[in-house]
């Protein structure tokens, strides 16, 4: 069952939209799914859909609910990718971990009809996978997955305050995402006791969107499985 419900920000100063998917029976955990910079669009949803599939809440919020609430974009389209590269500049960034935290309490406190959940994670993609590197920085979620996430070698300072395990989806023919970069990545990470890298030779970013060109599926399959095999132990 899916639907959208409205959160309360960490402050109360107003509401946002979050797509819920529930499954059928009791919720293993919750899971929320963080955007790219195309908003909460069909592929969203549909990752959503999949975690409810497997027994898990997914909630996916609105980050860009101050600039444009309920934009969806496709990332095949060039003025749409565009406007969401627009958006995400002007995105504070800061303010949507604040709108994380506030899911992460709501998941875990059954607030908005929400099911009851001890344990949330998190999985983001693109401007979503760097702020789910930021939410294991700053909250206290319990398992974060990032998938080809954009800046997190300018985030390698925070890792200090990671205290729960944190899994990485490295595209290395990335062009949003260097060789420079993923080089201090995993320079930075790959000793950390929490921080788990996972390189994917010649893939690039994007490579495991739900729909349209840039998904590869062997590549996609493969995180995907990772993803819910590290969910499965950490969630548990």
């Amino acid at each position: 069952m899916s639907t959208m419900t409205s959160l309360a920000t960490l402050d109360g100063d107003g509401v946002f939209d979050c797509y819920v998917a529930e499954p059928e029976a009791t919720p293993k955990a919750a899971i929320i799914v963080i955007q790219e910079i195309f908003g909460v669009n069909a592929g969203i949803r549909r990752k959503c859909d999949r975690w409810a599939e497997a027994g898990y809440l997914a909630l996916a919020p609105d980050l860009f609910w101050r600039l444009e609430p309920q934009v969806q974009l496709d990332p095949d389209i060039p003025n749409e990718f565009a406007r969401a590269l627009e958006l995400m500049n002007q995105l504070d960034q800061d303010t949507a971990i604040a709108d994380i935290e506030a899911v992460i309490r709501a998941a875990r406190g059954g607030k908005s009809g929400l099911p009851k959940t001890a344990k949330v994670g998190c999985v983001g993609y693109c401007l979503g996978g760097r702020l789910a590197f930021m939410t294991a920085c700053r909250t206290d979620i319990d398992a974060s997955v990032g998938y080809y996430g954009v800046g997190i070698d300018g985030l390698i300072a925070d890792a200090k305050a990671i205290s729960r395990p944190v899994l990485l989806h490295v595209p290395t023919a990335d062009h949003f995402v260097g060789k420079d970069a993923q080089a201090a990545m995993h320079a930075g990470l790959d000793d950390h006791p929490k921080v788990t890298l996972y390189d994917y030779d010649g893939l690039d970013h994007g490579f495991a969107t739900e729909f349209g060109k840039r998904r590869d599926d062997a590549g996609a399959t493969l995180a995907d499985r990772r993803t819910a095999e590290f969910f499965a132990e950490q969630l548990a």
